[in-house]
């Protein structure tokens, strides 16, 4: 029996091209039992004309179908569901089913409840998303993007595409890193002594495995990057948060006994104040003194388009403490999550073995992609071009600012890609920014970046990487207006 066109339509909802959809929706007909083996599929031309799509459209899609043995054509009588095809799935009667666990008893360890905030998924149908981190589909280059991913898939690299590496990385992508970017930063290490890491959060995790106990202390600075303090909670090690002022990190401030130093120096998150030099040679020479290492998260130095970055706080030590996290993803899009760990051997090599209980290695596609992206050029191609954008949306947000009489309590001598800022005493900025969003403005309250016990409510960030230019305007103006009346 011929199966009836009537038994086909396509999901509106779906974004996969008209062929895919085609695809899936006669497999799926195939793993429910709709369509059994031998029934006959309806012509190219009718089911064509059923879906209002064209005969290529659909031969295209069968012609895959087959190739997967989903479906067998036979000569001129037409397309049938090949008697190889995946059995249908047997039908289950789903029955609600009862918790008995004691799960408060039961969890050993929890991670829920840290300090770092949630953000929306949805940002994108805001107008005015002043949120931090988010890729700006009109500045990524997609096109050369998809042509790397496509000679990563290649059978040239195929052994880099599908073999279990274990604890090693990609060696093209490792090259790049050691040859171009880190000298950039003034910084020369062999392949030996870098790590690629699912971004700079892991980079960051895997440093705090590896160096800190429960009865070592760790010094962040204060107010921080919030899913590193949630990283050091879990560790249990001692947490010291030493407050920042406007060039950063003090050293003296920094408690002894201190083990491990985290510090943001070229760009602190998220007050976005530029250690100076002198500042950054006294940094080490106290973790010299208490005999300190140093993890530099530099995870924004791309974005220096004001004027040249500091040199990186590795690229002035001498004795080998400072261990450097840098990441692909803040500048190419952070769903690629890499980044990597630079520091000497020994530790590396620990990070490598943690690493590769846990996850291995980063996935082969991705690393092999990102290679070919950063050594063919378009990653310097993109940073230009990113650069100008935000040199512009920065220009036009200070002015606005000005117009509206925000005060800006950081900016970033170098560049970046936010604000950090200052409402009124007295003015709760997570109650501001829940009235924000139904006047469709997003912004980021500033108290979950703070670790102190009666943090300050009223610092907020602003960031301009995701919003375009023209409506930077009205954006900070709705939020002059929503400041003023809280």
């Amino acid at each position: 029996m011929a199966i009836s066109v009537e038994n086909f339509f396509l999901d509106p909802r779906s974004q996969a091209t008209l062929q895919s959809r085609i695809q899936q929706m006669i497999a799926q007909g195939i793993l429910s039992g709709r369509f059994r083996a031998g029934e006959k599929l309806p012509s190219s031309r009718k089911l064509a004309a059923h879906l209002g799509v064209s005969r290529i459209t659909v031969t295209l899609a069968y012609t895959e179908l087959v190739a997967s043995d989903y479906l067998t054509a036979r000569g001129r009588s037409g397309y049938y569901v090949s008697e190889n095809a995946p059995e249908p799935l047997p039908a289950a009667t789903p029955r609600p089913q009862e918790d008995r666990i004691d799960w408060m008893r039961a969890i050993g360890q929890r991670f829920t409840g840290g300090a770092t905030p949630e953000k929306p998924l949805d940002w994108a149908r805001y107008r005015y998303p002043f949120i931090y981190g988010q890729t700006d589909a009109s500045l990524f280059d997609h096109a050369n993007w998809r042509l790397c991913a496509l000679q990563a898939l290649g059978q040239k690299d195929f052994a880099a595409l599908t073999s279990d590496q274990y604890d090693q990385d990609d060696p093209q992508l490792v090259e790049f890193i050691a040859r171009h970017t880190l000298p950039r930063r003034g910084i020369i290490a062999e392949p030996s002594q870098i790590l690629v890491t699912m971004g700079a959060q892991n980079a960051l995790w895997l440093a705090a495995q590896v160096l800190l106990t429960q009865r070592r202390r760790a010094a962040i600075e204060d107010p921080c990057y919030p899913a590193l303090r949630d990283v050091l909670t879990q560790s249990r090690c001692h947490l010291s948060p030493v407050p920042v002022d406007s060039d950063g990190l003090p050293p003296d401030l920094i408690p002894d006994g201190t083990d491990v130093i985290f510090t943001t120096p070229s760009h602190q998150s998220p007050t976005s104040a530029t250690m100076p030099l002198a500042r950054r040679h006294a940094l080490l020479e106290r973790a010299r003194e208490m005999e300190a290492l140093i993890v530099e998260d530099d995870y924004e130095f791309e974005m220096a388009f004001l004027r040249k970055p500091s040199p990186a706080l590795k690229s002035l030590d001498e004795d080998g403490r400072v261990i450097y996290v840098g990441s692909f993803s803040k500048s190419l899009f952070p769903g690629l999550r890499l980044g990597y760990l630079v520091g000497s051997a020994p530790f590396i090599r620990e990070a490598r073995a943690l690493r590769a209980s846990v996850l291995r290695h980063p996935p082969g596609l991705m690393q092999r992609a990102a290679a070919y992206f950063l050594s063919l050029g378009h990653y310097d191609a993109l940073i230009r071009r990113t650069a100008r954008v935000y040199a512009e949306r920065r220009r036009v947000m200070e002015q606005a600012m000005a117009d509206h009489g925000l005060t800006i309590a950081g900016r970033g001598a170098h560049g970046g890609s936010s604000f950090w800022m200052a409402a009124p005493e007295g003015v709760d900025t997570g109650v501001l920014a829940t009235r924000l969003r139904d006047r469709d403005v997003l912004i980021e309250a500033g108290r979950p970046f703070f670790a102190r016990d009666a943090p300050p409510r009223n610092f907020y960030r602003l960031a301009y990487s995701s919003i375009p230019s023209e409506r930077i305007p009205e954006g900070v103006a709705r939020i002059a207006r929503t400041i003023g009346g809280v």
